[in-house]
């Protein structure tokens, strides 16, 4: 799964072509922050499950 911190991939890229982001916040919604332009979004956590692609990297690597 993911967790707080965490580099995902999602299935779109954003509008600035980068297609990596960073957990920032997580509970009922997961805020993530795009790590190419610093934007940050907040999807209800069902929403983010279906548009996530994989775990790039675990926090802890």
């Amino acid at each position: 799964m993911y967790d707080l911190g965490d580099l995902v991939e999602m299935k779109k890229p954003h509008a600035c072509k980068a297609n990596q982001w960073e957990i920032i916040r997580m509970g009922m919604d997961i805020k993530i922050k795009c790590t190419n332009c610093g934007h940050i979004v907040m999807l209800p956590r069902r929403d983010f499950d279906k548009k996530m692609k994989k775990v790039l990297v675990k926090k802890g690597e």
